[in-house]
């Protein structure tokens, strides 16, 4: 069996499961819940490439990506941070849900599957 590597290892979860050069991150979120949906998916995002840089990956390598909202009528304002940051010509498969986040101040949840550079 190949070896799984996990990154920032807490008692509920691992933000980072690496595994067949393979990423998996948590569904991540923003720190700074009293930011309006620009910020916690600016803020987001941030995490996503921080996570991904470590684990030896970027936005290039994304295979996948789930987004859960917490209202739709946030999705045009979210999709124009995910705009500016989504790295063209790499534009990865993508599903965007609206969800009940465990957080009511949670605005945007983002999941990232990648591959290894």
């Amino acid at each position: 069996m190949l070896e799984i590597k996990r990154l920032h290892v807490g008692k509920r979860l691992s933000e980072v499961a690496i595994h067949n050069h393979t990423v998996y991150l948590a569904g991540q979120i923003a720190e700074d819940t009293t930011a309006d949906i620009r910020g916690q998916t600016r803020e987001v995002l941030g995490h996503v490439d921080r996570l991904l840089a470590e684990s030896g990956s970027d936005k290039t390598c994304i295979l996948s990506t789930q987004i859960y909202i917490a209202d739709m009528a946030l999705f045009p304002a979210m999709n124009e941070e995910w705009d500016a940051w989504v790295a063209q010509g790499h534009t990865p498969p993508r599903a965007t849900v609206e969800a009940k986040l465990a957080n009511p101040a949670c605005l945007v949840e983002i999941v990232v599957v990648a591959a290894q550079r």
